[in-house]
């Protein structure tokens, strides 16, 4: 009888809102503004191993409105799960962190962000799919041409 590998294992263990922030600085005057405001984006990814084949990935991400120098509002989301991975080369680690784990926490965060601009008195965001493949493959990038190993390229 030959010893066989163990099966690759991948489980979402839990899910959860790590963080939840939203500011409407200006209220209840902003209210009376007839203009659109402009929407910025600013999103990050990050993962860590919390226990024996347990890790936590994270995505976070800031949405400001603000028209001029006028601040609609801010909000700053985290959407985490912890994610059971065992059994996977340590070459997939990364992209499994990085990518798939990612995908199936953004549409939480979607619809984090979304309600709580919708509860802060303005028309929900509903933001952009983003391709967390092709944020991966630029971060690669970067860090291959960065070969005198500066650090940690965030992904914004």
């Amino acid at each position: 009888m030959s010893d066989q590998p163990e099966q690759p294992v991948f489980s979402i263990e839990k899910i959860y809102v790590k963080d939840l922030s939203v500011e409407v600085p200006n209220a209840p005057q902003i209210f009376l503004e007839t203009g659109a405001p402009e929407v910025s984006i600013q999103l990050q990814t990050n993962a860590g191993s919390v226990g024996d084949g347990l890790y936590e990935a994270a995505v976070t991400i800031t949405v400001t409105a603000k028209a001029g120098d006028k601040v609609y509002f801010l909000v700053e989301a985290g959407q985490a799960g912890v994610f059971q991975i065992r059994n996977i080369p340590n070459q997939d680690m990364d992209p499994i962190l990085a990518v798939a784990c990612p995908n199936i926490l953004y549409p939480y965060l979607r619809e984090t962000v979304s309600d709580a601009v919708n509860r802060a008195g303005f028309p929900p965001v509903l933001l952009a799919p983003v391709n967390f493949e092709a944020l991966y493959q630029q971060r690669m990038a970067a860090e291959q041409a960065n070969t005198a190993g500066s650090g940690e390229v965030p992904i914004q």
